[in-house]
């Protein structure tokens, strides 16, 4: 598979981000990761509890859960945090989130997420901001 130009560009300048840097960040990714989840778990409907017990965060180097939403089981990269929904016994929650023919929609997933982008991602840049200094001040 050919990857685009763009995608060439951006893997070369994320493998140019210093080693020190990019684990300083992953505390920050994963906090943001956990608060993301708990926000999920307040707004997930809940029956029995299984859809709120089925969200998981996937810290860098982890691999998700299987049958998990969105996307299924893998491993997410060095400067990732994956929050995911669903497992073996728990595989509707895309049914949860959009609804069907039979069941009205009952969002949970990215309503947490639009409530929350704003607050992570400049959690995410602080964070990187800050690694950076350290790192060219040990320079």
């Amino acid at each position: 598979m050919a990857v685009s130009p763009q995608i060439a560009r951006l893997q070369r300048r994320l493998e140019a981000i210093p080693k020190s840097v990019r684990e300083a960040v992953q505390p920050s990714l994963v906090q943001s990761g956990e608060e993301l989840a708990g926000l999920m778990r307040q707004l997930a409907p809940e029956d029995e509890g299984d859809l709120k017990e089925s969200i998981a965060v996937t810290a860098p180097g982890d691999q998700t859960p299987a049958y998990s939403q969105p996307g299924g089981s893998r491993v997410a990269g060095e400067l990732e945090v994956l929050v995911t929904v669903g497992d073996e016994q728990t595989r509707y929650p895309h049914l949860q989130e959009y609804g069907t023919s039979h069941h009205e929609a009952q969002p949970f997933f990215w309503p947490a997420f639009r409530l929350l982008r704003k607050r992570l991602q400049n959690r995410t840049k602080r964070a990187v901001a800050k690694a950076v200094r350290e790192h060219w001040k040990n320079q």
